[in-house]
């Protein structure tokens, strides 16, 4: 509980979970923001947290003026808005690469890598995602790396370039229609707290773990259509004026159909499993926006 963790991305979505959470068990949280960030997802705890905007500072500030045991990366870039290629190779593998450098060589404990379960070739997020799991792997024998493989997450305080948060605005909205594809292609969607608790239980477990390269694919272990969830949120939304158009979109190029996390070795090694049903995940976070749509459409 006395460890001290650095978080990349805090105020998005993952890490401002990990964020509250982390602060709210005791851990001495420390962020690593741009000055201009909103801070939305966690103002009410923010002045309980030690930041550092990462435009303006030497990014080994934050190592030198503190003993950081654990850095948590969550910080991406997805290139949903229209961001060059460039700044998603700076984002996701030139950025984390140097962060990773000086945690070594400041003797950081452990480095958590976001990662997906995308495949490679998919878009370049993928890519540049997978690109820097082959260079996390040539670190191994210098720190702990856990590369966490996360499947389809969704919750509350996700913004609307999502697909869960996407559905449920406009369903909650009455939009006239919504366009999809066929919705034949199974995911496996896990709820956000279950994915905080991954890494909860992984820094708890941390110490019995050597230096090395440690990899695990998240999720609920359950593939389910897209348009299951999607009929099964018009539910939740008591939705019965938007017209779903199954089949307007086509799939996109490369498509996964099924996509689904193999849970044996993240349980073996630390017991973790997902508790939260998507049924009751998908009402938790219904809930949520209906209660707070004004202040998501303030900070879209």
């Amino acid at each position: 509980m006395n460890k001290t963790v650095l978080i990349t991305g805090a105020t998005g979505f993952l890490g401002s979970h990990i964020t509250r959470e982390l602060h709210r068990n005791g851990y001495k949280v420390i962020i690593l923001k741009r000055s201009f960030s909103d801070i939305w997802r966690i103002r009410d705890i923010y002045s309980g947290i030690k930041s550092y905007d990462i435009d303006k500072i030497d990014l080994e500030l934050p190592f030198k003026e503190n003993k950081i045991d654990c850095v948590i990366h969550t910080a991406t870039k997805y290139g949903r808005k229209n961001e060059k290629v460039s700044e998603i190779i700076d984002s996701n593998i030139l950025f984390p690469l140097r962060l990773l450098e000086i945690a070594i060589f400041f003797n950081t404990d452990t480095f958590f890598n976001t990662d997906t379960i995308l495949y490679r070739y998919l878009n370049y997020y993928s890519l540049s995602k997978k690109q820097f799991v082959e260079w996390l792997k040539i670190f191994q024998d210098k720190i702990k790396i856990f590369n966490l493989k996360l499947e389809h997450i969704y919750g509350e305080m996700d913004d609307f370039t999502k697909f869960i948060s996407f559905v449920i605005r406009e369903l909650l909205l009455n939009a006239k229609e919504i366009k999809l594809t066929k919705g034949e292609q199974k995911r496996d969607f896990i709820y956000v707290e279950d994915v905080v608790n991954v890494y909860k239980s992984i820094l708890y477990h941390s110490d019995k773990f050597p230096k090395g390269f440690y990899e695990y694919e998240i999720g609920l272990g359950i593939a389910t259509p897209i348009k299951d969830v999607v009929l099964l949120l018009k539910t939740l939304t008591l939705n019965n004026e938007t017209y779903l158009n199954f089949g307007a979109l086509p799939y996109r190029e490369n498509e996964i159909m099924e996509s689904k996390a193999n849970l044996e070795k993240i349980k073996k090694d630390t017991g973790w499993e997902p508790r939260v049903p998507l049924l009751e995940g998908l009402k938790k976070t219904v809930d949520w926006y209906k209660n707070n749509m004004e202040e998501m459409k303030s900070n879209a």
